[in-house]
């Protein structure tokens, strides 16, 4: 939305693009055209019909002429009603499809960007471009594209009729549109301000809703009493979009009001001119009437002519800010020769690889717009919302200062990895290990190919991951990630997610494999319970056995976990690896080992610092070093895992 001091822009390669869009419709857009037309013809029938009425049917006492008038305005309008119904079911037809293709299109390119796009970019950014972007461009095709057309087409027609009837009369009426543009131009820069101002109070309340409603800020709210404090907030956002929606309703019915008059003195200046030549005998009173009514039917049109441009320009920003997430380059993007994975042992390949998150490439992200939805508050509880955004960390202890710190122990840097190599032979088990920071995670990401790596390459079998389908890379590789994700939905149909085809007994045997099978079971609803917002019914235990339970379900040849158990209770965490064991069976594991249990059974370890493989070896030979790995030991899995320890050296 324009508030009057930046003029929008309109392009021809812009418009060209928009055309293109609506090329596979033009069938239903000449159809409309016709409709458009023949509405407009219809419109200008019954004023000439009421001056043949009144200038001959009437004064010639004609009955038959009279009855068959009469029954014209009657049909006339049934005519132009079915037309226009007609009209708008093309017009639907054409905007709803307009927007299928253009959502169908968003949401098929932002599958397939990777993991960096979605960290640097809001989520409420991503639903404007699929919701206000695309209902906006809609807009602007089926709604004021169409509102222009039809307003010039009647105009133009109207002018015709008057012109045939008397051009006099018609540079009378003419003479009080320069009373539409000038107040229309003045007054429609500030009727936009203060629908701008509405829009962001809303913001401000919707943003207030979106944090305080949903079950995480709902409970932080009790947590901390502050339900009659949220109540005060909410009441002063909420009095603020009541004032802004009063004051715009106002401003626009005198401004509306004041245009109403303009059209008002017009026609009174025609009814007293014409009048007058009526009475001289110049021509008949069918005339004035005729008159009259063509002139709402012009005074009406321009009216909406007046904005329609600026209406027109501003809508169409909506496309550039759809062709912008279109045009985005994939940063993960398959060959077009791309190979399928087949009969995949599970031999995984680290050469020289370095990352840094970044560096995003020919990658871009999408540009802050003005924007007045949720997304566009940065501050959500203070009233100010004009606070900077601040840099943020790539995950790994990196800042955009780089090695902001010069302490050995410090993570902070700026490549996440720099230059890791090792290699990993099919059925191993592989323990990375490491200060938190260290690039763990960054490794078990470039695994399946959420990311590519800055430099160096990656392969599975012999093959570079660049060079094989992402389908068949996906279908190789599980990952149970610390921080379980189940949709809002049933327990089966989570789990289906892994594998849609699965039958009822594999669902079981997975889940009794998981140890979750006695526990879903147990519930009123079975697999048919649902998990709730992210799961939030479910334990943190419960989570992760399911999550365990679905990459059982796709039964990967590579498996990525992050083991992470400390923040549950003993009796989940003992489940849990249980469950892990069952999982690692048969295949490559690479693993980010919390417990010494696992770091013992790895038949190598990775020890990691500062996005470097310091140390590898199996636990036996990276104590014998005493390096880094013998400072954790000591410092973090002895202390931690103590009686895990003890059974160790008593075996």
């Amino acid at each position: 939305m324009s508030d009057g001091s930046k003029p929008e822009k309109l392009t021809w390669p812009l418009l060209k693009r928009v055309f293109s869009y609506a090329r596979p419709y033009r069938k239903q857009i000449v159809w409309m055209l016709v409709t458009i037309l023949i509405s407009s013809g219809l419109g200008l029938v019954s004023p000439l019909i009421l001056r043949e009425l009144i200038d001959n049917a009437l004064p010639n006492e004609d009955v038959g002429l009279l009855t068959a008038l009469a029954a014209l305005l009657m049909v006339v309008p049934l005519v132009n009603a079915t037309v226009l119904v007609i009209q708008r079911w093309l017009n639907s037809a054409i905007g709803e499809g307009l927007i299928f293709d253009l959502r169908a299109a968003l949401f098929n390119h932002l599958q397939r960007m990777s993991l960096r796009f979605f960290t640097n970019t809001k989520t409420g950014e991503l639903m404007s471009r699929l919701n206000n972007d695309v209902v906006g461009a809609q807009r602007a095709v089926n709604t004021t594209l169409v509102s222009i057309v039809t307003n010039t087409t009647m105009v133009v027609a109207t002018l015709i009729v008057m012109l045939a009837l008397e051009w006099r009369l018609t540079l009378l009426g003419l003479m009080v549109v320069p009373l539409f543009i000038i107040p229309a131009r003045r007054m429609t820069p500030v009727l936009r301000k203060i629908t701008k101002e509405q829009m962001s109070e809303n913001a401000k309340m919707n943003a207030l809703m979106n944090e305080t409603l949903n079950i995480s800020g709902a409970m932080l709210v009790k947590l901390f009493g502050r339900a009659d404090d949220e109540d005060q907030r909410f009441r002063k956002r909420a009095a603020g979009v009541r004032d802004a929606g009063v004051k715009q309703a106002v401003s626009g019915s005198m401004f509306f009001a004041f245009l109403g008059l303009i059209g008002a003195a017009g026609t009174a200046i025609v009814y007293y001119i014409g009048g007058r030549l009526v009475l001289d005998g110049s021509f008949s009173i069918g005339t004035i009437v005729a008159f009259a009514a063509l002139l709402s039917q012009l005074y009406g049109p321009l009216q909406a002519l007046v904005n329609a441009p600026v209406d027109f320009v501003t809508s169409m920003i909506s496309f550039e800010r759809v062709f912008e997430v279109l045009d985005m380059p994939l940063e993960v993007a398959e060959k077009p020769n791309a190979l399928a994975l087949q009969d995949v042992q599970g031999a995984v390949t680290f050469e020289k690889v370095s990352f840094d998150y970044d560096d995003a490439g020919t990658v871009g992200f999408l540009s802050e717009v003005e924007r007045h939805g949720m997304e566009s508050v940065k501050k959500v509880l203070s009233d100010d919302d004009t606070g900077k955004p601040k840099s943020a960390a790539n995950g790994n202890g990196a800042t955009e200062n780089g090695n902001s710190e010069s302490s050995e122990k410090s993570q902070a840097r700026t490549w996440a990895l720099d230059g890791v190599s090792f290699e990993i032979q099919p059925g191993q088990l592989v323990a990375l290990v490491g200060p938190s920071g260290a690039g763990k995670t960054t490794i078990t990401y470039l695994l399946p190919r959420l990311y590519d790596p800055t430099e160096g390459r990656i392969l599975i079998d012999g093959h570079d991951l660049r060079d094989v389908t992402l389908k068949s890379l996906s279908e190789q590789i599980g990952m149970v990630t610390q921080e379980t994700y189940l949709f809002h939905d049933t327990l089966r149909m989570n789990l289906l997610y892994a594998k849609p085809d699965a039958t009822q007994d594999e669902i079981e045997a997975a889940c009794r494999a998981a140890n979750i099978h006695d526990f879903i079971a147990a519930l009123p609803e079975g697999y048919e319970t649902v998990a709730g917002e992210r799961g939030y019914r479910l334990s943190g235990g419960e989570k992760q056995r399911i999550a365990i339970a679905r990459v059982l379900l796709k039964n990967p040849r590579i498996l990525v976990l992050d083991e992470a158990t400390s923040h549950l209770d003993s009796q989940s965490e003992a489940l849990i690896q249980a469950a892990l064991e069952k999982v690692m069976q048969g295949r490559t594991s690479v693993v980010i080992a919390h417990r010494l249990s696992t770091i013992l059974k790895a038949d190598l370890i990775l020890v990691m610092n500062r996005g470097q493989v310091v140390e590898r070896g199996t636990h036996a030979e990276l104590l014998a070093k005493g390096g880094l790995y013998t400072e954790l030991y000591h410092t973090q899995f002895n202390r931690e895992y103590a009686p895990e320890v003890e059974a160790a050296s008593a075996d």
